[in-house]
Protein backbone atom coordinates (compact mmCIF):
# COMPACT_ATOMS: atom_id res chain seq x y z
CA UNK A 1 0.00 0.00 0.00
CA UNK A 2 1.57 3.23 -0.50
CA UNK A 3 -0.54 6.51 -0.25
CA UNK A 4 2.02 9.78 -1.13
CA UNK A 5 2.32 12.57 1.81
CA UNK A 6 0.72 14.38 -1.12
CA UNK A 7 -2.42 13.11 -1.01
CA UNK A 8 -2.73 13.34 2.71
CA UNK A 9 -1.70 16.77 2.84
CA UNK A 10 -3.56 18.69 0.24
CA UNK A 11 -3.95 22.37 -0.21
CA UNK A 12 -7.24 23.67 -0.25
CA UNK A 13 -10.46 25.81 1.40
CA UNK A 14 -12.43 25.33 4.36
CA UNK A 15 -14.47 24.82 5.58
CA UNK A 16 -14.48 20.77 4.64
CA UNK A 17 -12.67 19.10 2.63
CA UNK A 18 -15.22 16.34 2.35
CA UNK A 19 -18.49 18.47 1.95
CA UNK A 20 -16.78 21.59 0.30
CA UNK A 21 -13.19 20.84 -1.33
CA UNK A 22 -14.62 16.91 -2.51
CA UNK A 23 -18.34 18.32 -4.02
CA UNK A 24 -16.20 20.83 -5.75
CA UNK A 25 -13.23 18.38 -7.26
CA UNK A 26 -16.69 16.33 -7.91
CA UNK A 27 -18.07 18.89 -10.06
CA UNK A 28 -14.63 19.63 -11.78
CA UNK A 29 -13.97 16.18 -12.72
CA UNK A 30 -18.01 16.09 -14.05
CA UNK A 31 -17.05 18.70 -16.63
CA UNK A 32 -14.16 16.62 -17.52
CA UNK A 33 -16.25 13.79 -18.20
CA UNK A 34 -19.02 15.76 -20.45
CA UNK A 35 -16.00 17.13 -22.79
CA UNK A 36 -14.52 13.41 -23.10
CA UNK A 37 -17.85 12.28 -24.29
CA UNK A 38 -17.22 8.73 -24.52
CA UNK A 39 -19.76 7.70 -22.03
CA UNK A 40 -22.49 9.44 -23.15
CA UNK A 41 -26.09 7.67 -23.06
CA UNK A 42 -27.21 6.53 -26.22
CA UNK A 43 -29.26 8.60 -28.42
CA UNK A 44 -28.77 11.61 -26.42
CA UNK A 45 -28.40 15.14 -27.85
CA UNK A 46 -25.76 17.67 -27.21
CA UNK A 47 -26.19 18.77 -22.84
CA UNK A 48 -28.00 21.91 -22.07
CA UNK A 49 -28.47 21.20 -18.73
CA UNK A 50 -26.78 20.38 -15.43
CA UNK A 51 -28.11 19.01 -11.91
CA UNK A 52 -26.70 17.73 -9.12
CA UNK A 53 -28.70 15.99 -6.16
CA UNK A 54 -26.71 15.77 -2.68
CA UNK A 55 -27.03 12.79 -0.69
CA UNK A 56 -26.40 11.57 3.05
CA UNK A 57 -24.71 13.92 5.34
CA UNK A 58 -23.86 15.82 2.45
CA UNK A 59 -27.87 16.71 2.54
CA UNK A 60 -27.81 16.77 5.78
CA UNK A 61 -25.24 19.34 6.73
CA UNK A 62 -24.18 20.58 3.55
CA UNK A 63 -26.15 24.65 3.85
CA UNK A 64 -23.60 24.78 7.09
CA UNK A 65 -20.36 23.21 5.29
CA UNK A 66 -20.90 25.46 1.92
CA UNK A 67 -21.62 22.10 -0.13
CA UNK A 68 -24.00 23.95 -2.30
CA UNK A 69 -21.74 26.79 -2.65
CA UNK A 70 -18.87 24.18 -3.76
CA UNK A 71 -20.68 22.86 -6.30
CA UNK A 72 -21.33 26.05 -7.86
CA UNK A 73 -17.68 26.95 -8.08
CA UNK A 74 -16.61 23.35 -9.42
CA UNK A 75 -18.73 24.08 -12.05
CA UNK A 76 -17.85 27.30 -12.84
CA UNK A 77 -13.93 26.18 -13.24
CA UNK A 78 -13.18 26.64 -9.67
CA UNK A 79 -10.89 23.87 -8.04
CA UNK A 80 -9.74 23.26 -4.60
CA UNK A 81 -5.68 23.72 -4.52
CA UNK A 82 -6.48 26.90 -7.21
CA UNK A 83 -9.02 28.72 -6.19
CA UNK A 84 -8.76 32.13 -6.27
CA UNK A 85 -10.79 33.86 -3.10
CA UNK A 86 -11.30 37.06 -4.22
CA UNK A 87 -12.58 35.71 -7.48
CA UNK A 88 -15.49 33.50 -5.40
CA UNK A 89 -18.46 35.90 -5.17
CA UNK A 90 -17.71 37.15 -8.81
CA UNK A 91 -17.86 33.38 -10.26
CA UNK A 92 -20.54 32.43 -7.84
CA UNK A 93 -22.81 35.54 -8.71
CA UNK A 94 -22.63 35.77 -12.26
CA UNK A 95 -23.89 31.69 -12.34
CA UNK A 96 -26.61 32.90 -9.71
CA UNK A 97 -27.53 35.75 -12.31
CA UNK A 98 -27.10 33.97 -15.61
CA UNK A 99 -28.48 30.82 -14.44
CA UNK A 100 -26.04 28.91 -16.79
CA UNK A 101 -22.45 27.92 -17.20
CA UNK A 102 -19.82 28.04 -19.54
CA UNK A 103 -17.10 25.51 -19.18
CA UNK A 104 -14.03 25.50 -21.69
CA UNK A 105 -14.65 22.90 -24.49
CA UNK A 106 -18.72 22.80 -24.03
CA UNK A 107 -21.57 24.42 -25.19
CA UNK A 108 -23.29 27.03 -22.09
CA UNK A 109 -25.44 24.97 -20.03
CA UNK A 110 -27.99 25.86 -18.13
CA UNK A 111 -27.31 25.66 -14.42
CA UNK A 112 -29.75 27.53 -11.89
CA UNK A 113 -28.33 26.91 -8.40
CA UNK A 114 -31.80 27.26 -6.76
CA UNK A 115 -33.46 24.75 -8.44
CA UNK A 116 -30.69 22.48 -10.09
CA UNK A 117 -28.88 21.71 -6.45
CA UNK A 118 -31.13 19.72 -4.72
CA UNK A 119 -30.62 18.39 -1.43
CA UNK A 120 -31.90 14.67 -0.83
CA UNK A 121 -32.69 13.89 2.97
CA UNK A 122 -34.54 10.99 2.63
CA UNK A 123 -32.25 8.64 0.48
CA UNK A 124 -28.67 7.59 1.41
CA UNK A 125 -26.48 5.97 -1.39
CA UNK A 126 -24.64 2.60 -0.71
CA UNK A 127 -21.52 3.69 -1.13
CA UNK A 128 -20.86 6.11 1.64
CA UNK A 129 -22.29 8.71 3.54
CA UNK A 130 -21.32 11.85 1.48
CA UNK A 131 -22.75 10.98 -1.61
CA UNK A 132 -23.60 13.13 -5.06
CA UNK A 133 -25.11 12.48 -8.49
CA UNK A 134 -24.07 14.97 -10.84
CA UNK A 135 -26.32 14.58 -14.41
CA UNK A 136 -26.28 16.31 -17.70
CA UNK A 137 -29.65 16.69 -19.78
CA UNK A 138 -30.07 17.37 -23.58
CA UNK A 139 -32.48 19.72 -24.94
CA UNK A 140 -35.12 17.81 -24.88
CA UNK A 141 -34.81 16.75 -21.42
CA UNK A 142 -33.41 12.97 -22.30
CA UNK A 143 -30.54 12.23 -19.98
CA UNK A 144 -26.99 12.74 -21.54
CA UNK A 145 -24.69 11.56 -18.58
CA UNK A 146 -24.95 11.33 -15.23
CA UNK A 147 -22.18 10.11 -12.30
CA UNK A 148 -22.64 9.48 -9.25
CA UNK A 149 -19.40 10.71 -6.90
CA UNK A 150 -18.29 10.04 -3.05
CA UNK A 151 -16.29 12.53 -1.39
CA UNK A 152 -14.90 9.97 1.47
CA UNK A 153 -13.08 11.97 3.52
CA UNK A 154 -9.82 14.82 3.31
CA UNK A 155 -10.80 15.87 -0.30
CA UNK A 156 -10.49 12.46 -1.93
CA UNK A 157 -12.88 11.67 -4.54
CA UNK A 158 -13.91 8.66 -6.15
CA UNK A 159 -16.87 7.93 -8.86
CA UNK A 160 -19.15 4.73 -8.01
CA UNK A 161 -17.18 2.76 -10.11
CA UNK A 162 -13.92 3.76 -8.21
CA UNK A 163 -15.22 2.79 -4.58
CA UNK A 164 -16.05 -0.13 -5.95
CA UNK A 165 -12.98 -0.95 -7.39
CA UNK A 166 -10.84 0.31 -4.04
CA UNK A 167 -12.97 -1.48 -1.64
CA UNK A 168 -12.55 -4.94 -3.83
CA UNK A 169 -8.33 -3.91 -3.78
CA UNK A 170 -8.61 -4.11 -7.80
CA UNK A 171 -7.64 -0.51 -7.33
CA UNK A 172 -5.47 1.92 -5.41
CA UNK A 173 -6.46 4.45 -2.10
CA UNK A 174 -6.10 7.59 -4.78
CA UNK A 175 -7.22 7.75 -8.40
CA UNK A 176 -4.10 8.20 -10.84
CA UNK A 177 -1.55 6.15 -8.57
CA UNK A 178 -2.33 2.80 -10.45
CA UNK A 179 0.70 3.02 -13.10
CA UNK A 180 3.05 4.03 -10.15
CA UNK A 181 6.19 2.03 -9.56
CA UNK A 182 5.76 -0.36 -6.87
CA UNK A 183 7.52 1.60 -3.62
CA UNK A 184 10.30 0.15 -1.82
CA UNK A 185 8.23 -0.14 1.68
CA UNK A 186 4.99 -0.81 0.66
CA UNK A 187 3.84 -1.33 4.23
CA UNK A 188 0.37 -1.85 4.92
CA UNK A 189 0.14 -2.27 8.48
CA UNK A 190 1.79 -0.88 11.79
CA UNK A 191 3.09 -4.15 12.18
CA UNK A 192 4.94 -4.14 8.45
CA UNK A 193 6.19 -0.72 8.66
CA UNK A 194 7.64 -1.60 11.75
CA UNK A 195 9.39 -4.91 10.16
CA UNK A 196 10.48 -3.08 7.37
CA UNK A 197 12.13 -0.70 8.86
CA UNK A 198 13.74 -3.31 11.37
CA UNK A 199 14.93 -5.16 8.37
CA UNK A 200 16.52 -2.30 6.35
CA UNK A 201 17.45 -0.03 9.29
CA UNK A 202 15.50 2.80 7.86
CA UNK A 203 13.38 5.27 9.91
CA UNK A 204 9.79 5.29 9.09
CA UNK A 205 10.21 9.14 7.53
CA UNK A 206 13.35 7.36 5.70
CA UNK A 207 10.82 4.61 4.05
CA UNK A 208 8.42 6.90 3.21
CA UNK A 209 10.88 9.19 1.67
CA UNK A 210 12.29 6.43 -0.41
CA UNK A 211 8.29 5.31 -1.43
CA UNK A 212 7.94 9.75 -2.93
CA UNK A 213 10.93 9.02 -4.66
CA UNK A 214 9.12 6.18 -7.23
CA UNK A 215 6.80 9.12 -8.24
CA UNK A 216 9.05 12.13 -7.68
CA UNK A 217 13.07 13.43 -7.81
CA UNK A 218 13.71 14.52 -4.45
CA UNK A 219 14.18 18.48 -5.54
CA UNK A 220 10.49 18.33 -6.32
CA UNK A 221 9.19 16.28 -2.59
CA UNK A 222 11.48 18.68 -1.00
CA UNK A 223 9.82 21.51 -2.87
CA UNK A 224 6.41 20.75 -2.37
CA UNK A 225 6.89 19.63 1.30
CA UNK A 226 7.78 23.40 2.16
CA UNK A 227 4.76 24.47 0.48
CA UNK A 228 2.61 22.34 2.77
CA UNK A 229 3.88 23.66 6.17
CA UNK A 230 4.17 27.17 4.00
CA UNK A 231 0.39 27.10 3.72
CA UNK A 232 0.25 25.84 6.98
CA UNK A 233 2.08 28.11 9.02
CA UNK A 234 0.74 31.16 7.18
CA UNK A 235 -2.73 30.09 7.99
CA UNK A 236 -1.36 29.82 11.82
CA UNK A 237 0.17 33.85 11.42
CA UNK A 238 -3.70 34.94 9.36
CA UNK A 239 -5.69 32.89 12.20
CA UNK A 240 -3.43 34.61 15.15
CA UNK A 241 -3.90 38.38 13.50
CA UNK A 242 -7.83 38.55 12.56
CA UNK A 243 -10.82 39.03 15.01
CA UNK A 244 -14.61 39.30 13.91
CA UNK A 245 -17.30 37.22 13.79
CA UNK A 246 -17.28 33.73 11.97
CA UNK A 247 -20.18 33.28 9.10
CA UNK A 248 -22.98 30.98 9.19
CA UNK A 249 -25.13 31.67 12.01
CA UNK A 250 -24.35 31.03 14.93
CA UNK A 251 -22.15 34.40 15.92
CA UNK A 252 -19.13 32.68 17.38
CA UNK A 253 -16.35 35.05 17.92
CA UNK A 254 -12.71 34.66 16.61
CA UNK A 255 -10.65 33.94 19.91
CA UNK A 256 -7.31 33.28 18.71
CA UNK A 257 -6.01 36.96 17.98
CA UNK A 258 -7.01 37.68 21.68
CA UNK A 259 -5.57 34.82 23.22
CA UNK A 260 -2.31 34.57 21.41
CA UNK A 261 -2.16 38.71 22.15
CA UNK A 262 -2.13 37.36 25.75
CA UNK A 263 0.08 35.01 25.98
CA UNK A 264 2.55 37.25 24.71
CA UNK A 265 2.31 39.79 27.19
CA UNK A 266 2.77 37.09 29.88
CA UNK A 267 5.96 35.39 27.68
CA UNK A 268 8.49 35.10 30.58
CA UNK A 269 6.70 36.19 33.55
CA UNK A 270 7.39 34.33 36.64
CA UNK A 271 3.59 34.04 36.85
CA UNK A 272 3.04 32.35 33.78
CA UNK A 273 1.76 28.70 34.71
CA UNK A 274 3.33 25.95 34.24
CA UNK A 275 0.30 24.30 31.89
CA UNK A 276 0.80 27.34 29.56
CA UNK A 277 2.57 25.23 26.42
CA UNK A 278 -1.32 23.84 26.19
CA UNK A 279 -2.53 27.60 25.93
CA UNK A 280 0.34 28.15 22.98
CA UNK A 281 -0.51 24.41 21.31
CA UNK A 282 -4.55 25.86 21.75
CA UNK A 283 -4.32 29.09 20.41
CA UNK A 284 -2.29 27.81 17.04
CA UNK A 285 -4.91 25.19 16.52
CA UNK A 286 -7.73 27.59 17.01
CA UNK A 287 -5.76 30.04 14.78
CA UNK A 288 -6.32 27.27 12.07
CA UNK A 289 -9.65 26.46 12.15
CA UNK A 290 -11.22 29.42 12.60
CA UNK A 291 -9.63 30.88 9.40
CA UNK A 292 -11.22 26.99 8.13
CA UNK A 293 -14.68 28.06 9.12
CA UNK A 294 -14.12 31.47 7.73
CA UNK A 295 -13.59 29.67 4.21
CA UNK A 296 -9.40 30.27 4.28
CA UNK A 297 -6.82 28.37 2.60
CA UNK A 298 -6.14 25.40 4.49
CA UNK A 299 -4.28 21.89 4.16
CA UNK A 300 -6.33 19.22 4.87
CA UNK A 301 -3.98 17.24 7.90
CA UNK A 302 -6.09 14.77 6.70
CA UNK A 303 -9.19 16.77 6.56
CA UNK A 304 -10.18 20.17 7.06
CA UNK A 305 -12.53 19.72 10.14
CA UNK A 306 -8.87 19.03 12.19
CA UNK A 307 -6.89 20.84 10.07
CA UNK A 308 -5.18 22.85 13.13
CA UNK A 309 -4.05 19.91 14.87
CA UNK A 310 -0.73 18.92 13.33
CA UNK A 311 0.28 22.50 12.06
CA UNK A 312 -0.36 23.40 15.91
CA UNK A 313 1.97 20.74 16.73
CA UNK A 314 4.73 21.31 14.54
CA UNK A 315 4.73 25.03 15.24
CA UNK A 316 4.55 24.27 19.25
CA UNK A 317 7.85 22.03 18.08
CA UNK A 318 9.77 24.59 15.95
CA UNK A 319 8.90 27.53 18.54
CA UNK A 320 8.70 25.50 22.15
CA UNK A 321 11.04 22.50 21.95
CA UNK A 322 14.77 23.43 22.36
CA UNK A 323 17.45 22.10 19.40
CA UNK A 324 14.38 22.05 16.81
CA UNK A 325 15.55 22.06 13.46
CA UNK A 326 13.70 22.36 9.77
CA UNK A 327 14.98 18.87 9.19
CA UNK A 328 12.56 18.06 12.00
CA UNK A 329 9.71 19.26 10.22
CA UNK A 330 10.49 17.40 7.22
CA UNK A 331 10.63 13.91 9.74
CA UNK A 332 7.51 15.62 11.18
CA UNK A 333 5.68 15.79 7.73
CA UNK A 334 6.67 12.36 6.57
CA UNK A 335 5.94 10.09 9.62
CA UNK A 336 2.76 11.97 9.73
CA UNK A 337 1.51 10.94 6.40
CA UNK A 338 2.67 7.61 6.87
CA UNK A 339 0.24 6.62 9.90
CA UNK A 340 -2.35 8.77 8.09
CA UNK A 341 -2.17 6.60 5.35
CA UNK A 342 -2.22 3.19 7.76
CA UNK A 343 -5.37 4.73 8.80
CA UNK A 344 -7.14 5.63 6.00
CA UNK A 345 -6.22 2.25 4.16
CA UNK A 346 -7.61 0.43 7.03
CA UNK A 347 -10.27 2.26 8.46
CA UNK A 348 -11.36 5.38 7.65
CA UNK A 349 -10.91 9.38 7.88
CA UNK A 350 -14.14 10.48 7.43
CA UNK A 351 -16.35 12.07 10.28
CA UNK A 352 -19.61 11.25 8.08
CA UNK A 353 -18.73 7.93 8.01
CA UNK A 354 -16.99 7.02 11.43
CA UNK A 355 -17.38 10.03 13.51
CA UNK A 356 -14.64 12.55 14.79
CA UNK A 357 -12.54 10.01 15.89
CA UNK A 358 -11.51 9.79 12.26
CA UNK A 359 -10.75 13.61 11.88
CA UNK A 360 -9.37 14.75 15.06
CA UNK A 361 -8.43 11.04 16.33
CA UNK A 362 -6.12 10.57 13.02
CA UNK A 363 -5.19 14.02 13.00
CA UNK A 364 -3.87 13.42 17.01
CA UNK A 365 -2.37 9.78 16.39
CA UNK A 366 -0.58 11.71 12.92
CA UNK A 367 1.10 14.64 14.96
CA UNK A 368 1.72 12.18 17.93
CA UNK A 369 3.92 10.29 15.55
CA UNK A 370 5.49 13.28 13.74
CA UNK A 371 6.54 14.93 17.05
CA UNK A 372 8.05 11.89 18.44
CA UNK A 373 9.72 10.94 15.56
CA UNK A 374 11.32 14.96 15.31
CA UNK A 375 12.47 14.56 18.50
CA UNK A 376 14.33 11.39 18.30
CA UNK A 377 12.06 8.62 18.55
CA UNK A 378 12.45 4.83 17.49
CA UNK A 379 10.20 3.64 14.91
CA UNK A 380 8.56 1.71 17.68
CA UNK A 381 8.43 4.77 20.21
CA UNK A 382 6.70 6.20 17.23
CA UNK A 383 4.12 3.60 16.81
CA UNK A 384 3.02 4.00 20.25
CA UNK A 385 2.62 7.64 19.96
CA UNK A 386 0.05 7.21 17.47
CA UNK A 387 -1.48 4.51 19.18
CA UNK A 388 -2.21 6.32 22.48
CA UNK A 389 -2.84 9.43 21.00
CA UNK A 390 -5.82 7.45 18.66
CA UNK A 391 -6.82 5.34 21.59
CA UNK A 392 -7.63 8.20 23.54
CA UNK A 393 -10.37 9.47 20.65
CA UNK A 394 -12.06 6.08 20.30
CA UNK A 395 -15.89 6.82 20.25
CA UNK A 396 -15.46 10.30 19.36
CA UNK A 397 -18.72 12.17 18.07
CA UNK A 398 -18.87 14.35 15.00
CA UNK A 399 -21.88 16.51 15.53
CA UNK A 400 -21.27 20.38 14.58
CA UNK A 401 -23.47 23.02 15.86
CA UNK A 402 -25.54 23.68 12.50
CA UNK A 403 -23.67 21.75 10.50
CA UNK A 404 -20.58 24.30 10.71
CA UNK A 405 -17.13 23.57 11.41
CA UNK A 406 -16.93 25.68 14.13
CA UNK A 407 -18.64 24.19 17.56
CA UNK A 408 -17.16 21.68 18.88
CA UNK A 409 -14.68 21.50 15.88
CA UNK A 410 -12.36 24.87 16.99
CA UNK A 411 -11.66 23.85 20.15
CA UNK A 412 -11.45 20.17 19.60
CA UNK A 413 -8.56 21.13 17.64
CA UNK A 414 -6.65 22.43 20.53
CA UNK A 415 -7.29 19.68 22.38
CA UNK A 416 -6.74 16.97 19.66
CA UNK A 417 -2.82 18.86 19.41
CA UNK A 418 -3.00 18.49 23.49
CA UNK A 419 -3.34 15.05 23.33
CA UNK A 420 -0.61 14.34 20.59
CA UNK A 421 2.07 16.30 22.36
CA UNK A 422 1.21 14.01 25.79
CA UNK A 423 1.27 11.16 23.67
CA UNK A 424 4.50 11.80 22.17
CA UNK A 425 6.22 12.65 25.73
CA UNK A 426 4.38 9.26 26.84
CA UNK A 427 5.88 7.16 24.31
CA UNK A 428 9.33 8.79 24.51
CA UNK A 429 9.99 7.92 28.23
CA UNK A 430 9.15 4.15 27.03
CA UNK A 431 11.30 1.68 25.11
CA UNK A 432 8.57 1.57 22.47
CA UNK A 433 6.76 -1.74 23.77
CA UNK A 434 3.60 -1.41 25.18
CA UNK A 435 -0.16 -3.67 25.36
CA UNK A 436 -2.33 -1.80 22.59
CA UNK A 437 -0.69 -2.19 18.76
CA UNK A 438 -1.72 0.47 16.61
CA UNK A 439 -3.15 -2.02 14.01
CA UNK A 440 -5.69 -3.05 16.44
CA UNK A 441 -6.28 0.76 17.91
CA UNK A 442 -7.40 1.39 14.02
CA UNK A 443 -9.54 -2.03 13.61
CA UNK A 444 -11.16 -0.88 17.19
CA UNK A 445 -12.19 2.86 15.44
CA UNK A 446 -13.22 1.26 12.18
CA UNK A 447 -16.07 -1.21 14.27
CA UNK A 448 -16.75 1.81 16.72
CA UNK A 449 -17.79 4.08 13.27
CA UNK A 450 -19.29 0.99 11.68
CA UNK A 451 -21.63 0.72 15.14
CA UNK A 452 -21.91 4.57 15.49
CA UNK A 453 -25.10 5.80 15.11
CA UNK A 454 -25.84 8.01 11.70
CA UNK A 455 -27.29 10.61 13.83
CA UNK A 456 -23.77 11.43 15.34
CA UNK A 457 -21.70 10.97 12.05
CA UNK A 458 -21.72 14.14 10.36
CA UNK A 459 -25.49 14.99 9.97
CA UNK A 460 -25.87 17.63 12.97
CA UNK A 461 -29.07 15.18 14.35
CA UNK A 462 -27.43 14.34 17.68
CA UNK A 463 -25.58 14.81 20.30
CA UNK A 464 -23.82 18.58 20.66
CA UNK A 465 -25.50 19.62 17.40
CA UNK A 466 -29.05 19.30 19.37
CA UNK A 467 -28.31 20.69 22.38
CA UNK A 468 -28.06 24.15 21.80
CA UNK A 469 -28.62 26.98 24.13
CA UNK A 470 -32.00 28.54 24.21
CA UNK A 471 -31.64 31.86 22.58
Amino acid sequence: MFLSIFEIFKVGVGPSSSHTMGPMSAAARFLEALRDGSRKWPGAGAPARVRCTLHGSLAWTGKGHATDRAVVLGLGGCTPDTLDPAETDRIENKISETRQITPVGLPALAFDPAQDIVFDFDTNLPGHANGMALEAYDANGTLHFREVYYSIGGGFVLTEEELEAMKSGKAPLAPGNDNKPEPPYPFGSAQEMLKMGRDSGKTIAEMKLANELTCKPAEEIEKQIWRIWSVMNACIERGLDTTGILPGGLKVKRRAAAIYTKLQEERGLNTSMPHVANDWLSVYAMAVNEENAAGGQVVTAPTNGAAGVIPATIKYYRDHCPGSTDDGIRTFLLTAAAVGGLIKHNASISGAEVGCQGEVGSAAAMAAAGLCAALGGTNEQIENAAEIALEHHLGMTCDPAKGLVQVPCIERNGLGAIKAVSAASLALHGDGSHFMPLDNCIEAMRQTGEEMNDKYKETSLGGLAVNLPEC
